[in-house]
């Protein structure tokens, strides 16, 4: 039964009801990680890319003390406008956000959240959170992955955490990482973290039947899909360690922590390799996007 407080807009519900495919994804990558306008370019070249693979994007955010699943393009267009006040809302964050009443955009672990009440198996993102390097620090993400049920769609970690260290996370949770046409952890912005993955699949058809699979034997953690970014933007995975580690000294500096710290390692990046990691994000977000509905649309059937 899905909580009075999650509301599916008509198309979303009509989608589920029906047995089409449908995609979740997250808002947060809208209101703090991309810059305007390139936020908004995101928000329509994701909508179109879902949609011309017949699949029906459910965007996942909080407005007026509910949370929605399925946005229109007005409504992405006002939460990605500079200015406006837009709570970044992971799972553990939606009670005091919807008490409140105001705007808030889901990460990775609320989406996958709000995908899991209403039944949608695929969620699409950029990179997941992931643990941090020097600090420990475990985002949110690897422990929904974990305890929810579905499939999502990334291009690894980001590249501000540790791969290896995320990588041996996410496998003492008994999260299933699969490598798309890859055999290779993706890095995010880079092709290849250095480390070989144990599972892959070279097509949506095989991605959905591990998801079927894992509905089948009632497995509770999420499959988690993971598709290199485009080989024309992928940066060197060098030049992108030396990058981080320069915004996060930046960071540390600034006394940057908790949620701030993913948006301004975002921010920095861009600026120290000159627009080249935004345009890479840019592109890895269409590519998933097409792969996710693809995966939904093989699911469905």
């Amino acid at each position: 039964m899905t909580p009075s407080l999650i509301r599916p807009s008509n198309e979303v519900s009509a989608a589920l009801a029906s047995g089409r495919a449908v995609v979740a994804l997250e808002t947060s990558v809208l209101a703090q990680g991309l810059p305007p306008p390139r936020n908004l370019e995101a928000a329509r070249a994701l909508d179109a890319a879902v949609r011309a693979e017949g699949a029906t994007p459910a965007w996942v955010a909080i407005d007026a003390g509910v949370v929605r699943a399925g946005l229109s393009m007005a409504e992405l267009d006002h939460l990605a406008m500079p200015g406006v006040a837009v709570a970044k809302v992971a799972r553990r964050d939606y009670p005091a956000v919807l008490a409140s009443g105001g705007l808030g955009a889901t990460t990775v672990s609320a989406t996958l959240w709000a995908a899991a009440q209403l039944g949608i198996e695929v969620m699409c993102t950029g990179g997941i959170g992931g643990v941090h390097r020097g600090t420990g620090d475990v985002s949110a993400d690897l422990l929904e992955l974990a305890r929810l049920p579905g499939l999502v769609v990334c291009s690894g970690p980001k590249s501000i955490v540790d791969p290896a260290a995320t990588l041996e996370r996410l496998e003492e949770l008994g999260v299933l990482v699969v490598g798309y046409r890859t055999s290779r952890l993706p890095f995010f912005l880079a092709r290849d973290a250095g480390l070989a993955l144990e599972h892959r699949a070279d097509s949506a058809l095989e991605a959905a039947a591990m998801a079927r699979a894992r509905r089948g034997l009632g497995i509770s953690s999420a499959v988690l899909v993971c598709n290199p970014v485009p080989d024309d933007h992928a940066l060197d995975a060098a030049a992108v360690a030396d990058a981080v580690t320069e915004c996060a000294r930046l960071a540390n500096r600034e006394g940057v922590c908790g949620k701030a710290v993913t948006p301004f390692l975002l921010r920095c990046l861009a600026e120290v390799t000159r627009g080249a990691s935004l345009e890479a994000n840019l592109a890895l977000l269409r590519s998933n996007a097409t792969l996710a509905a693809q995966i939904a649309v093989a699911c469905a059937a």
